[in-house]
């Protein structure tokens, strides 16, 4: 974490407090992978970091304010490491397969270290809360522009039909990737293999991207 870490009063933390706010973060990370996220108490998550509820209400207001910290660093990570899997790289040849398979991993990796905190921001979202939208969107658009200019970039060079939209192309690809990350086990559960998974989506992107099969 960078930058000033200040209270709920506004005063700056000092290294200690920075380090309790943390631990109590942490901590309540650790409890929304085996707690539904109605059920998280601040007591509970106190004295789990081994403090006190009057010590976690100094850093957060609640525990919605302190997931929403969570999520908002977990959506910063998710935005430039995911777009940096896309801006840049090469959809020509066999260098576009690579391409494909890298986004795919990428989602489906970043999907699973963050599953229980990208449940609820899903869940804030569906119920209409603009702060978890703002965030489940801050991480998926990111992506999507930059799938969008490297469609438009095969476009410009003849290899896309110019009138296939890029940015709808884009938002769609995302969109599925998003939707497939957040279902693995249920995928798995309904027979798809796991080892079938990413090959298949990447197929499916590389298809969308540039309207061919990857080169293998």
């Amino acid at each position: 974490m960078t930058g000033q870490v200040r209270t709920v009063d506004g005063r700056v933390a000092g290294r200690r407090g920075q380090a309790t706010r943390q631990k109590l973060l942490d901590c309540l990370g650790e409890m929304l992978s085996t707690s539904p996220y109605r059920d998280v108490k601040v007591i509970d998550v106190a004295r789990m970091a081994g403090t006190s509820p009057a010590t976690f209400y100094q850093y957060f207001p609640d525990v919605e304010g302190a997931v929403l910290e969570l999520a908002d660093e977990m959506s910063k990570e998710g935005a430039g490491g995911l777009t940096g899997l896309v801006a840049g790289r090469s959809w020509t040849g066999k260098a576009g397969a690579q391409t494909a398979d890298g986004l795919v991993d990428g989602f489906l990796s970043f999907w699973r270290r963050n599953d229980a905190l990208l449940r609820v921001v899903d869940l804030g979202s569906a119920e209409g809360d603009k702060r978890f939208n703002r965030i489940r969107l801050r991480i998926l658009n990111a992506v999507t522009g930059s799938l969008t200019e490297s469609i438009k970039e095969l476009q410009g060079k003849g290899r896309v039909d110019t009138d296939i939209s890029a940015p709808a192309v884009a938002g769609s690809l995302v969109a599925m990737l998003a939707a497939v990350a957040a279902h693995q086990k249920g995928f798995v559960g309904s027979g798809v293999k796991q080892a079938d998974l990413k090959p298949n989506l990447a197929l499916l992107v590389h298809l969308g991207v540039t309207g061919r099969k990857p080169v293998k």
